[in-house]
């Protein structure tokens, strides 16, 4: 008689820290009288306190994780993005880098190794990150692979409290903030909640609630959005407040956001009715975000337009937008590949890696780089051919 397949430690921790969150938003559920804006649910998610999928100690990144990144893909990616960084330290003098939400810390690494190489090390490399398990995977990540540079890194909650000079990075950073979705039903928006009936989650519609919320919505028809009857789409209400908290820690500097989305006339494509709205889990992609709670990601695009209309809304300025490839090629990617020594193996598996970043049908397209700057007076060489801020 074969005996039945024992779950792994790693699935029972999963399970046993997923009925806890789902305990807890059971009792968020009844304390907020049986519904949950979709963002507020989203918010827990992800974000509670040991629990939620981005603060509890659950492998997220490479082969035993949920998805791949780019830092995680190739260093190729770390050192471009290095190039644009040491531009602008050169051009500022004394600046500091100030990454958000820095995953394995595997990014950080080849950052500062690249500088290093260039002679053009920051003041200071602050990681942005909440997660105490993701700090520890960080300090462990640059302790391995940099341990003399690890003088230069400082852990904080939030922006530092001292106007820096400093280049700022966000990878993937947008996509994983908590977003309201919104449906059309015979002519009317409807806001989405989450609420429970018989024991089980389910996605309700009512009228929109949330004053933001329904200004987001009408400036989006102002602009010549139609909505046909039974669209459902997303808004992120909180790009607004995370740059004015970046903007007054700034006395000059370039935010460099890197993400998957679009402007926002394809954001909101007619073909696009179903939303952005993504759930990640062991590689695997679907749509459903009341599954799995706390074990998956749940993402959304970004609207790069909205991105804008903030940074200018704070007198930020918006200097540049462009494809991920070209940004890459703009910094020198080839030149970059060229030059690290390798046997002919792992020369192929470079240059399967360098397709995956720039190629149309993988990040190539699908990501972008927007520049937002603060008392700039130079051209980035990251934007400088092939620049698609008119789409904006």
């Amino acid at each position: 008689m074969t005996s039945p397949p024992v779950a792994s430690k790693t699935e029972l921790k999963k399970k046993v820290k997923s009925e806890a969150l789902i305990d807890k938003l059971r009792r968020q559920l009844i304390a907020a009288g049986g519904k949950l804006s979709f963002a507020k649910f989203m918010e827990i998610a992800l974000y509670t306190p040991e629990l939620g999928y981005y603060m509890n100690s659950l492998p997220k990144f490479g082969a035993h994780g949920d998805f791949i990144t780019a830092p995680e893909l190739s260093p190729l990616f770390s050192q471009a993005l290095a190039a644009q960084s040491a531009q602008i330290i050169t051009m500022l003098s004394d600046a500091s880098i100030i990454e958000f939400g820095a995953g394995s810390g595997i990014m950080a690494v080849n950052i500062l190794l690249h500088l290093e190489k260039l002679k053009c090390l920051p003041e200071h490399y602050y990681i942005i990150e909440i997660s105490p398990y993701l700090r520890k995977q960080q300090r462990q990540t640059l302790q391995r692979e940099c341990p003399h540079l690890l003088d230069k890194v400082i852990w904080l909650d939030a922006m530092p409290s001292d106007k820096l000079k400093a280049v700022v990075l966000a990878n993937e950073v947008l996509d994983a903030m908590p977003v309201e979705q919104f449906t059309i039903k015979n002519g009317e928006f409807l806001q989405r909640f989450v609420t429970e009936n018989n024991d089980q989650l389910s996605l309700l519609e009512q009228p929109v609630e949330n004053t933001e919320l329904m200004q987001a919505l009408r400036h989006l028809q102002a602009e010549g959005i139609e909505f046909t009857d039974g669209y459902t789409s997303e808004i992120n209400l909180n790009i607004s407040t995370w740059l004015s908290n970046i903007n007054a820690s700034l006395q000059q500097g370039v935010i460099l956001l890197i993400d998957y989305g679009y402007a926002r006339q394809e954001y909101y494509h007619p073909q696009r009715d179903t939303g952005t709205l993504q759930c990640h889990y062991q590689h695997r992609v679907h749509s459903d975000p009341l599954q799995l709670i706390g074990k998956q990601d749940i993402t959304a695009h970004v609207d790069f337009t909205a991105v804008a209309e903030a940074a200018v809304e704070l007198n930020l300025q918006v200097l540049g937008f462009i494809l991920q490839s070209l940004f890459l090629l703009n910094n020198d990617l080839l030149s970059l590949a060229e030059a690290i020594p390798m046997d002919e193996t792992r020369r192929l598996q470079q240059s399967q890696q360098i397709k995956q970043l720039t190629l149309p049908s993988e990040m190539g397209e699908l990501f972008k780089i927007l520049a937002l700057g603060k008392n700039i007076d130079f051209s980035l060489q990251g934007f400088m051919t092939q620049d698609i801020l008119h789409q904006l």
